[in-house]
Formats: C-alpha cells, sequence, structure tokens
C-alpha cells in the first residue's frame, strides 16, 4: 500500500565497522519522499556499505536507518524497496521474462498482476521481443535492463541503485538514465551511487558525498558546484599544439590539463584570463579554434571534497 511518508529514508549515526576498520563512521542523511538522491564517494569510501544496510543485506553495528518509516532490513522495509546491487545479474540459464515471474513470486505478486507488469515493464525497456531468449544471450546492457524490470516488478516506493551505468556504452548509459528520470516522474524514490558525476549531476536532486566513512557535504549539485572558489577554468583550442609550460607562465593560471586536442586552464579570474589568452595566441600568431569559459563542475567538487580540502 502506498505512503505520504516523509523523508523516504532517515539515516541517524549509522555506523559499521569491519575489525580495525571503520567502513561507515556514524553518518547521517535524509531523502525526501519521490526524490533522486546521489550517493557518491571514492572507492572505499562506504558506499556499497552503506547501501547494503540500508537494504538489510548487513546490520550496522551503531545508529539506525528508516525506509518509509520502517526500520532498515525488516520485512515491512524489504517488501517496499526495488534493488538493483553492483554486482548483480540475472539468472542466467533462464529467460528474461522467467526471470521476472521468478521475481515475483518472491515478492509475493499474484500472477495477474506479474503478467501485466512484466509486460508493461519489458515493453519500456525495449525487450519484448527478448523475452523469451535467455539471458546469457543478453548484452550488457540488456542485462542491465532486465535488473531494472526485476528491481520494479513488485512496484516498489523506494529504488536503491548501485552504480546503475557502470561498463555499459553510451547509448545504453543514456537509455537507462532516461528511464530512471521517466521513474522518478512516476513518484518513485532513487538512491542512486555513482562514480559518474555528470549523471549525478544530471539526475540528482540532492547529492551527499562520502570520503573515509564520513559524510562531507550534502547539497544540490548546483550549491556543491558554486560553492568551490578558484576553480573556474577556461577550456581552449589552438590551430597548433601549444607548449602547456608556457600557459602556466600567463598570468591568473593556477594549473593546466591537457585534455585531448583542448587545455584547461584553472583561475580566479577568467574573464581577464580570456584577454590574456587572445593576446597570447596574436603573439604567437596562432588562431584560437576554440575558447570556453566553464563555471566549476561538480566532478571539482567532489575532487576537492574527497581530496581533504574544502569548497
Amino acid at each position: 500500500m502506498e505512503t505520504n511518508y516523509n523523508p523516504a529514508i532517515e539515516v541517524s549515526q549509522l555506523t559499521k565497522n569491519y575489525g580495525e576498520l571503520l567502513a561507515v563512521d556514524h553518518i547521517d542523511f535524509r531523502v525526501e519522499t519521490g526524490a533522486i538522491f546521489g550517493f557518491l564517494g571514492p572507492n572505499g569510501a562506504g558506499k556499497t556499505t552503506t547501501v547494503r544496510m540500508l537494504t538489510g543485506v548487513i546490520r550496522s553495528d551503531e545508529g539506525s536507518a528508516q525506509i518509509m518509516g520502517h526500520s532498515a532490513g525488516s520485512l515491512n522495509a524489504k517488501q517496499i524497496a526495488g534493488v538493483v546491487p553492483e554486482m548483480a545479474n540475472a539468472y542466467l540459464d533462464l529467460s528474461g521474462w522467467n526471470n521476472l515471474m521468478l521475481m515475483a513470486k518472491l515478492y509475493g505478486v499474484s500472477k495477474d498482476d506479474a503478467h501485466k507488469r512484466a509486460n508493461e515493464l519489458l515493453a519500456k525497456v525495449e525487450l519484448a521481443s527478448r523475452k523469451g531468449s535467455l539471458v546469457q544471450t543478453y548484452s550488457k546492457g540488456m542485462k542491465q535492463r532486465l535488473l531494472l524490470c526485476m528491481a520494479l516488478i513488485s512496484d516498489p516506493q523506494i529504488l536503491f541503485l548501485d552504480e546503475p551505468t557502470s561498463g555499459l556504452d553510451v547509448q545504453s548509459a543514456r537509455f537507462i538514465k532516461n528511464l530512471l528520470q521517466d521513474i522518478n516522474a512516476r513518484g518513485k524514490t532513487i538512491f542512486l551511487t555513482t562514480h559518474d558525476m555528470d549523471e549525478a549531476n544530471q539526475l540528482c536532486s540532492r547529492v551527499a558525498i562520502i570520503n573515509k566513512g564520513k559524510i562531507v557535504a550534502i547539497d544540490t549539485p548546483e550549491k556543491l558546484r558554486m560553492a568551490i572558489s578558484g576553480k573556474h577554468s577556461i577550456e581552449i583550442s589552438f590551430q597548433y599544439k601549444v607548449n602547456t609550460k608556457d600557459l602556466e607562465e600567463i598570468a591568473g593560471v593556477t594549473e593546466v590539463r591537457l585534455l585531448g586536442d583542448k587545455c584547461r586552464l584553472y583561475t580566479p579570474d577568467p574573464s581577464d584570463l580570456a584577454i590574456r589568452l587572445v593576446d597570447y595566441s596574436k603573439s604567437k600568431q596562432m588562431k584560437i579554434v576554440s575558447l570556453n569559459i566553464l563555471a566549476p563542475s561538480l566532478e571539482d567538487a567532489f575532487v576537492a571534497l574527497t581530496e581533504g580540502g574544502k569548497p
């Protein structure tokens, strides 16, 4: 039965130890109902451990977590949640359809409802024509779409996704992201862990960044981006290859990165630097192919926060 309980997730002092390793260190956060909430962090930061506690795979050592008002790990919490773990896989020797029917049976979904939802979901993810094929014949992108269907077959109120687009080609990843936006528009709350900063920026209304087991920031992607001081940049491409050492010596440049055929120059004052770059190109008798002034990115905020700095 649907509920308007708010927040969808509420975490207080949640903690997990593995021997001497404090994997998750007394974290607090809340996720509003109907949101797409991003949970970001470097490898080993505590993301997957947190998801496993929220979904009842492992127990916390301290603290508490509530899922729609139910204790994380309880039967009630599990019944209203759909989960796609990072290393999840469907049964390869079963068809896509039979994987869905098995999942529906585990969640106690009636046969009529299971058939109706399965047909709707498979059509939505463009797998209807392959529903009778063994999953071992599916591509990675098709398997990921089937896993989403399996997580949604019980019509959950909240969806936990751990790296749902990891390893997918561009088209498959875009398909999954569009699908998640559609699922969210239908009222589902989504808890998303990802390493893809662009993905988090596109999908999430709020993000939490965890590092070494601690939450170091929680805010909207835009506010986190704009809180980074000195991280404005100019991305520039010249007619010919340039010596990055020359660019580093231009006044106002704090860092230079070579990105393919472009250079990204970080600066606290992009307007003044743009003028200097025009002067530089004239002095070298070299045309500028493109020049773009960029605001700080979510990736810049992520790196600053997880490397121990403050935005």
